[in-house]
């Protein structure tokens, strides 16, 4: 019968093929050969055509295959290579190979036809091993490590990572943590915070790096772990496709991180009681006698006023020790703040928009970090000139006043938003600092500023005292807007450099 694919353009076609292939007919015989099979098997065309098919097997396999062979003839379907047990082939000279092959089977004409693609099986092995040794060297590297491998499908909204990534969230299979699970186990005072940047690197314009740190809940014993995300998100055509990172629990450093800050804001508060205790205790030793002598002369002048005949040189010598006492305490405390506060004041020129960035990290450094920051910060404003610890101390007290305020008021979510602009109408750099807290009642936010003044059961009342005194020391002011609508508002302005 004649073979419709012995023809030189068949041939051609054949041997162009990179994979080694043999075309069988419904009889068992080769019908074609490429060049990429006849080497392997080290056959010449004249001798492959025509050979039966078993006899490129050793001959213990020839009779089991002839059945396999007809059977398939009865119902072929295609077969994939790797979907079945590896075969025995055998070269020209003896040699046997274990390949493993792909059937495609067709018809040309009313003729069963079958492609027959394969190759050897030691290199897919090798591969596979590799691979396992690879993935291997993966698990034990991220075990040793403690970090955790996910791939978020932003535009499908899908979540894929590894079974570490599920034990930390407290998924027993990976299927069980998708996308809607994962973020309902994040802490509830954590969630804005995480969406929050996952919509900073969805923006084209941003750096696409993420890094987030938040709390995750694990349903199985309501445990607590601290993770921390990094990753970067990747884009097509202007939209954001896939966020691709790691995840690692910083639980033991964030408890660490947490005891020390315990431990920090503990000794803070007592060096400032201690302070506060020998300055009161300071002023209160100079002013002691010239308050005694007031005290003194001014009974001496009462009693006077009480007689009918009134010793006038009696009183006006009272009168004087008055007025010379009360200039003598006077003189004694400008003395006494003058000391405190000795030294010149060192002023250079500051870029503000990275002395809010500090103070920020400040803030949450010293236990006050459970608050999320919005910055809307000017571009490019020009630089002011301040004392940076002075400036670093204003914006400090007005974070930690804020996230005291919002914590006592039970808010779940401290967010504080500070703004960083230029006042066009008397040419200074205006930072606002605003909470989301409760706000101040009228009578709070007519005395907040007076020294002692405290609406806390622990505090001094000296934060905001002292923030005003160094805002006006730097040529600037400090104010409260008392007709801000939501939490508390504060303002302070500083010059600019130039």
């Amino acid at each position: 019968m004649t073979n419709p694919f012995q023809d030189v353009t068949s041939q051609t076609l054949f041997d162009a093929v990179l994979d080694a292939m043999l075309l069988v007919d419904e009889s068992g015989r080769v019908v074609l050969a490429n060049s990429v099979a006849r080497q392997l098997l080290g056959y010449p065309e004249e001798e492959i055509i025509g050979l039966e098919v078993e006899a490129l097997m050793p001959q213990q396999y020839r009779a089991h295959h002839r059945h396999y062979r007809e059977a398939f003839n009865k119902n072929p379907e295609k077969r994939s290579m790797g979907s079945r047990v590896a075969l025995v082939a055998q070269a020209r000279d003896g040699k046997e190979l274990e390949v493993d092959i792909g059937l495609s089977p067709f018809h040309a004409g009313k003729r069963l036809y079958t492609l027959v693609t394969f190759y050897i099986a030691d290199k897919r092995r090798q591969s596979e091993a590799s691979l396992r040794i690879s993935e291997e060297r993966l698990r034990l590297a991220k075990q040793a490590a403690g970090i955790s491998v996910f791939d978020f499908d932003s535009k499908h909204k899908t979540l894929q990572c590894d079974e570490q990534m599920c034990r930390l969230w407290g998924a027993d299979y990976i299927e069980q943590l998708n996308n809607k699970r994962f973020s309902t186990l994040i802490h509830p005072e954590d969630r804005t915070a995480r969406q929050s940047e996952l919509n900073r690197v969805s923006d084209p314009d941003s750096n696409r790096e993420y890094h987030a740190e938040y709390r995750v809940i694990n349903p199985a014993d309501n445990s607590i772990r601290w993770v921390s995300a990094v990753g970067k998100m990747h884009f097509e055509n202007g939209c954001p496709t896939r966020l691709i990172g790691i995840a690692h629990d910083i639980t033991e450093r964030k408890l660490l991180e947490n005891k020390l800050q315990r431990q920090r804001a503990e000794a803070e508060t007592l060096f400032t009681q201690q302070v506060a205790s020998q300055t009161a205790s300071a002023i209160a030793h100079e002013l002691n006698q010239p308050l005694a002598a007031i005290s003194a002369y001014s009974e001496v002048a009462l009693h006077a006023l009480e007689n009918d005949t009134i010793d006038q040189n009696s009183l006006k010598r009272a009168l004087e020790g008055c007025v010379k006492q009360a200039q003598r305490a006077g003189g004694s405390l400008h003395e006494l703040m003058a000391f405190l506060q000795k030294g010149d004041l060192i002023r250079e020129s500051l870029n503000l928009n990275e002395i809010v960035s500090e103070a920020v990290n400040i803030a949450k450094s010293n236990g006050y970090g459970k608050f999320h920051p919005v910055l809307q910060l000017e571009p490019d404003i020009p630089y002011v000139l301040g004392n940076r610890t002075q400036v670093l101390k204003i914006l400090v007290n007005l974070l930690r006043n804020s996230v005291e305020a919002m914590h006592d008021s039970g808010m779940p979510l401290s967010t504080i938003t500070i703004t960083v602009r230029t006042n066009t109408n008397i040419n200074m750099a205006h930072v606002t600092v605003q909470d989301s807290g409760p706000g101040m009642d009228p009578d709070t936010a007519r005395r907040i500023f007076e020294p002692f003044f405290s609406t806390k059961p622990s505090g001094i009342g000296m934060g905001l005292a002292i923030s005003r005194a160094l805002a006006e020391a730097n040529g600037g002011q400090l104010w409260l807007d008392p007709s801000s609508d939501s939490g508390a508002t504060f303002h302070f302005t500083l010059p600019f450099a130039s």
